[in-house]
């Protein structure tokens, strides 16, 4: 029995004094990865896949202090993305989000969550061997995963909120359906 288990962490907080949408992390956000980083030190990880977004990269630096053995690779399955409904799918939508998802910038947008179901196609299998990798993402990318597994409506990512260095661990075994371990549990912080 091969068992897959992904550790999802939302970058720490972005410094909100830069005006760019892609800004590095500010004092606090360092701090959060540095907590995450001691929380994980003991975790065996066979990679680190983090978002090429600044702050994702920023984290993952902080991160790596704990992690040092562990291979490292931006990666564009976790990038920054929001599911947004094609004119077909937005029925599946409740009418109160439908004005908010409009208004996602395009660079955003992943049309019926094409993007973020591949990224669970890639990440979310099982092999011939137990792995075991730590993703830096996003908030809405952890929402995306974490609706998967439940089986919930392709609607439920938006009301998943994780915050700055929340880990998430979701799993995957051979012999049964996919499991969330842990939802944005901040006890290191």
């Amino acid at each position: 029995m091969a068992r897959t288990l992904l550790y999802l962490v939302r970058h720490g907080e972005q410094d909100g004094t830069r005006p760019t949408a892609d800004g590095g992390l500010s004092s606090l956000g360092r701090e959060q990865a540095d907590r995450l980083g001691r929380r994980l030190a003991a975790v065996s990880f066979s990679q680190i896949h983090h978002s090429p977004l600044v702050r994702a990269a920023q984290t993952t630096d902080v991160l790596t202090h704990h992690l040092p053995q562990v291979p490292r690779h931006p990666c564009d399955f976790v990038a920054d993305r929001t599911p947004v409904p094609s004119a077909a799918r937005r029925d599946q939508y409740p009418d109160r989000w439908l004005s908010w998802l409009d208004g996602v910038p395009g660079e955003e947008r992943d049309k019926d969550a094409a993007a973020l179901q591949g990224a669970v196609q890639h990440f979310g299998v099982t092999s011939e061997v137990d792995r075991c990798e730590l993703l830096v993402t996003h908030n809405f990318v952890i929402g995306w995963f974490v609706r998967h597994v439940l089986q919930t409506p392709v609607w439920r990512w938006i009301g998943l909120d994780s915050a700055n260095c929340g880990l998430t661990i979701v799993t995957w075994e051979s012999d049964q359906s996919p499991q969330v371990v842990a939802f944005n549990d901040t006890g290191h912080l």
